[in-house]
């Protein structure tokens, strides 16, 4: 399961093996000054729209990679077993948001310091 966490003056979204090939993508590193917001997100995967480029999706099972609808790029890794998760919304970074299916949501904002 993809780790979400905070290294330094960073923020990490770790992918296990497995996700880094669904998701055509390793991890990623972002600037902690990019994150403008963290919120808890009930419904995580219906939370990821547009279209995958690259990635891998199962509509309401599954989404990991990238995701253009309109001007907004998502990254996301969600897998049905998750109902709620996080998006972390940037600004400044590749990506406009990262959503990410987590067991205890409120706890992984806690841990971040958001």
């Amino acid at each position: 399961m993809a780790e979400l966490v905070r290294a330094g003056d960073d923020l990490v979204l770790k992918l296990t093996g497995m996700e880094k090939l669904e998701a055509v993508h390793g991890d990623i590193q972002v600037p902690w000054s990019s994150v403008q917001s963290i919120t808890v997100v009930d419904d995580v995967i219906h939370a990821v729209h547009g279209m995958k480029m690259p990635g891998s999706r199962i509509p309401g099972v599954f989404a990991l990679g990238t995701f253009i609808s309109g001007q907004e790029t998502i990254f996301a890794v969600v897998h049905h077993q998750h109902k709620r998760g996080v998006k972390v919304g940037l600004q400044g970074a590749r990506y406009h948001a990262l959503i990410i299916g987590a067991e205890d949501p409120e706890q992984l904002v806690s841990a971040l310091g958001f």
